[in-house]
């Protein structure tokens, strides 16, 4: 089945991202749905339930197998926006939440957070979220896991705003409202917005809460061309983390678009710092 091939695929690439120093791997099962396995497998509820529940299973067994020394090592079960199962690029967007109500939104990802918690994921990334409401059911949500602990990263337009307009002030004010979540943040966007979006926000970072950063390699999505660059946009570079070190990231790395080589040379990079204290997480591609 395709599902399992590129779960296998994944950690392979896994390994590598090991290989190269990161710390945190992320699952497979950010476009991964129970509706969408039961809508385009054609497959049942319990076997969509168990083709998400891989996605951890094979991190783990790649954590398992690798020989980490002292390093402590951990898997992060990926839960996509709604966006990302429509297939549309709307993630950049969105625009799906003005026509859906938190409780909605709620109970869409409830399936996607259990799996990943029965499957023993030692932690759920809420990644590429556009939408404050987006963000508001996702922190209700963890409620009903008491056990599970979390990451929520966001979708930026630019230096000040999520996706959908909202200032990220706003929304990591209100994800500082769940005691579960570990860290908030960005990924998946040009990395020369990260800074500044880490300096509006500031003062809205809760007590305990870090910053996690992994944006992209500075391309832009289009549902017609794909990735493409703009001439005027900065890429990623592993000498970015210095300034993201020192506004308090704990979790660093990429997203679409960064591979193996790109966390070796963060991890070379971060042995240089003596402020580094951070996990490196993998990318989601």
């Amino acid at each position: 089945m395709v599902v399992l091939q590129l779960n296998w695929r994944r950690m392979e690439l896994n390994f590598r991202f090991l290989l190269s120093g990161a710390d945190v791997i992320t699952t497979a099962t950010y476009q991964a749905s129970v509706q969408g396995f039961i809508s385009h497998l054609d497959v049942g509820c319990d076997e969509a339930r168990e083709l998400l529940m891989s996605g951890v299973h094979l991190a783990k067994e790649t954590v398992e197998t690798f020989p980490s020394g002292d390093r402590s090592l951990l898997v992060a079960g990926s839960v996509g926006p709604y966006g990302a199962f429509l297939h549309d690029g709307s993630e950049y967007s969105g625009a799906y939440a003005q026509g859906m109500s938190v409780e909605e939104l709620k109970q869409w990802h409830k399936p996607q957070v259990e799996c990943l918690a029965a499957a023993g994921a030692d932690l759920v990334a809420f990644e590429t979220i556009p939408s404050v409401k987006e963000a508001q059911a996702v922190v209700e949500l963890l409620r009903e896991f008491p056990d599970c602990n979390a990451w929520l990263s966001f979708s930026c337009k630019d230096e000040k705003h999520i996706s959908d307009g909202s200032p990220f002030v706003d929304a990591v004010r209100l994800a500082c409202r769940s005691p579960q979540l570990l860290a908030v943040g960005v990924n998946c966007c040009r990395p020369a917005v990260v800074e500044p979006l880490l300096d509006s926000a500031r003062a809205a970072l809760g007590p305990g809460v870090s910053w996690v950063v992994y944006p992209n390699s500075g391309e832009e999505w289009d549902t017609e061309q794909g990735w493409h660059r703009s001439e005027l946009a900065a890429g990623w570079t592993p000498e970015l983390s210095d300034a993201w070190l020192k506004q308090g990231a704990a979790l660093l790395g990429g997203c679409c678009r960064i591979g193996p080589a790109h966390i070796a040379a963060l991890r070379e990079q971060l042995k240089g710092s003596s402020t580094s204290s951070s996990d490196l997480a993998d990318s989601n591609t």
